[in-house]
């Protein structure tokens, strides 16, 4: 869906400097005395969910309206946000000048130089502002190159309260679900849940990265016997008649975890029964396990420019949007989790029970870096193997394999 936003709005005030107004309250980035005053045509790309696009040209009007003499025609398009990366990196030339992507394709994005980094007042208002989390997921050799848009892109346990008696416990979970002939939906076969059952045990996967985004080096000690006590837990959801791969429908569901895109959903599938939580340990040999997860974020992205006066006004735009009131807007309206740390200690995101089950659950979280693309493939792969693992080999041979895979995502290419 497109929509497309032509305003009339005279240039009524002609402001040297940068002294507007924005949702962050801070001082724009650019050069100090360039004259912003003028009309600008955008285009933007924005979350497809319903309502976004139409809530992004409400923000862009209050934009306006606090930086008299800026006219802002854009162009709003909804693109998913797992998406819009890998469509930027196709034709940088013809992205939009704005757009809101994952954190996990920011290491394509910068390789691809399709991200202006923001001046140096942006990247310190954006520091001040944001949870370190979002900030280094933002960032790539200490350079921030994004914004950051949210902090709620992490899973954690919804389940229905009359049937699963012990949340605590990966086990009993399991066996409430099937003696009630539901399912527990785990996505093991997607390599964002697949490495919950290696973090719980404290394997890493840590990828370095060169300034010009490109992979050096990996740090990966899932092929040990810490992963493989996680495949032996992780099988023992994986080889359960309850067990479903789809953590994004609830049909004849006990208990799924998922995320904050699928609150609603979850609340009037439970109904009074609704129950939310951070994730269940497991047992393997005795010791208890807590299930870790990934935590990441959103991110809106400039395209480079070559007029710097459109590249401060694009600049300074993005950062009004990713601001505390805009961020609040977004929580009201979709409930998107801040990154903003005054937008975070509101009295109504910290009363979100999803919100405090993410929260209580990214005590075991690792926040999501810049990983090689490769790795989701290869890591995706280590869930089916442990359903179809018939002994403690077959689970060792998996992670051989997916060492191997690995190692090779890493070895210099020849040509002839």
């Amino acid at each position: 869906m497109k929509i497309k936003k032509i305003l009339s709005l005279a240039l009524a005030v002609q402001i040297l400097g940068f002294n507007f107004v924005s949702c962050m309250g801070a001082e724009s980035d650019p050069d100090a005395g360039m004259d912003l005053t003028g009309t600008y045509n955008i285009t933007m790309w924005v979350s497809e969910k319903e309502g976004v696009a139409e809530q992004f040209r409400r923000q862009i009007d209050a934009f306006e309206a606090a930086n008299p003499g800026i006219v802002i025609n854009a162009e709003i398009e909804g693109v998913a946000e797992g998406d819009s990366g890998s469509r930027v990196v196709a034709d940088v030339a013809s992205a939009p000048d704005i757009y809101c992507f994952a954190q996990d394709q920011l290491a394509r994005l910068v390789q691809a130089a399709a991200l202006a980094v923001p001046g140096k007042n942006a990247q310190e208002t954006i520091r001040a502002n944001n949870d370190a989390g979002s900030v280094a997921a933002a960032s790539v050799g200490g350079t921030i190159y994004a914004y950051p848009l949210t902090s709620d892109n992490g899973y954690y346990l919804y389940y229905d309260k009359s049937i699963v008696k012990n949340p605590e416990s990966l086990e009993d979970i399991i066996a409430d679900c099937e003696k009630n002939n539901v399912k527990f939906r785990y996505g093991l076969e997607n390599a964002w849940y697949t490495a919950s059952f290696f973090f719980a045990t404290g394997c890493k996967s840590e990828w370095t990265m060169n300034e010009d985004g490109t992979f050096a080096a990996v740090s990966d000690n899932f092929n040990s016997p810490e992963g493989l006590i996680a495949m032996k837990g992780m099988q023992k959801l994986a080889k359960s008649p309850c067990y479903d791969s789809n953590a994004d429908i609830f049909t004849n569901t006990g208990a799924i975890v998922t995320g904050i895109w699928n609150a609603e959903t979850a609340e009037s599938h439970f109904g009074e029964n609704f129950a939310v939580t951070d994730l269940p340990s497991f047992s393997v040999d005795g010791k208890d396990y807590h299930l870790g997860s990934f935590t990441g974020n959103k991110l809106m992205g400039v395209k480079p420019q070559s007029d710097a006066k459109r590249a401060a006004v694009l600049s300074k735009l993005a950062q009004y949007l990713t601001g505390e009131e805009c961020q609040n807007q977004r929580y009201e309206s979709f409930q998107w989790g801040p990154s903003n740390l005054k937008a975070q200690a509101s009295e109504a995101v910290q009363s979100n029970p999803s919100l405090a089950a993410l929260a209580k659950q990214n005590a075991y979280g690792t926040p999501q870096g810049q990983i090689h693309g490769g790795w989701w493939d290869i890591t995706r792969v280590l869930g089916a193997a442990a359903k179809s693992a018939k002994d403690e080999s077959a689970l060792e041979a998996a992670l051989k394999n997916y060492q191997s895979a690995i190692n090779g995502l890493l070895k210099p290419v020849t040509t002839t």
